[in-house]
């Protein structure tokens, strides 16, 4: 059976109504995510719909050694806890390293562990030990039910009711991820709260040779199927102008089809409650 709901912040996990996380893939600038956020913040007010802003300070998984990576983790997690602090909004954004954990966990509401470090122990041990919420992305190698042994890990080290997985793809052949909505109910079956990642679900992995590709698309696509079937909330990374994002572009919303797609995601919810 599904896990009880969490409360971060004035938002609930796992309640009436979806949670969603926002944001662009990664902080281009100071001013950049102010505006993101603001923005964000209007969209979902208009729409009734509760947010976390998402932004990361560094994208340490690149394709390209001469990719954006971001900023400093003290000035990135700094900066996000004074856009929550102004919009009265919960923050998250991706921990790399435990001293990342140590640092964030004195800024940030929600810690997330990328699918690609989802079994690092260490990292588990430190963003658990926080006291934080925590968010594990699903590793893009590992099947659903293999999620138990990160769930053990988390409440071994002081996390017992304050994690929640994100499903956002399996690797399906080379350069390619498939989203399989089975995984959204064997994860709740399992007791966890479970959310749907739109936006990198729909990456194609080094696809453009020097970078990531993707089938942003259909990522609206995916989150109303996924919805549906059942998740807890939506994560989805959006930007002004995906064409001239500095990470993650092919893969994001524009920021302009968001209200409307916001919209339907609360009325299926509504209905597959």
């Amino acid at each position: 059976m599904p896990a009880q709901s969490i409360k971060i912040g004035k938002l609930t996990l796992g309640g009436k109504r979806p949670l969603f996380i926002l944001g662009p893939c990664v902080m281009e600038s100071e001013k950049f995510t102010r505006r993101m956020a603001r923005k964000l913040k209007a969209v979902c007010d208009a729409a009734g719909a509760q947010f976390i802003f998402k932004a990361s300070y560094d994208k340490a998984n690149r394709t390209s050694v001469d990719s954006f990576r971001g900023m400093p983790v003290r000035e990135g997690c700094q900066l996000l806890a004074d856009i929550g602090a102004e919009l009265g909004v919960p923050v998250t954004t991706d921990i790399h390293s435990p001293h990342e954990a140590e640092i964030a966990g004195e800024w940030i509401d929600v810690l997330q562990i990328p699918a690609f470090l989802c079994r690092q122990t260490d990292l588990i041990q430190a963003a658990a030990e926080t006291g934080r919420v925590v968010n594990v992305k699903k590793g893009q190698f590992l099947a659903p039910w293999d999620m138990k042994n990160v769930a053990k890990k988390l409440e071994r080290y002081g996390c017992p009711k304050k994690f929640f997985f994100t499903e956002r793809g399996v690797s399906f052949g080379y350069n390619n991820l498939v989203a399989d909505m089975r995984s959204l109910y064997w994860l709740r079956e399992g007791g966890y709260l479970v959310m749907f990642d739109a936006t990198h679900s729909v990456q194609r992995p080094g696809g453009a040779g020097d970078k990531t590709a993707g089938d942003g698309i259909l990522a609206p696509v995916l989150a109303r199927a996924a919805v549906a079937a059942g998740c807890d909330g939506v994560f989805i990374e959006t930007h002004e102008n995906p064409a001239k994002a500095l990470s993650d572009g092919p893969n994001q919303i524009p920021l302009a089809h968001l209200p409307a797609l916001l919209k339907k995601l609360c009325a299926i919810h509504e209905l597959a409650r």
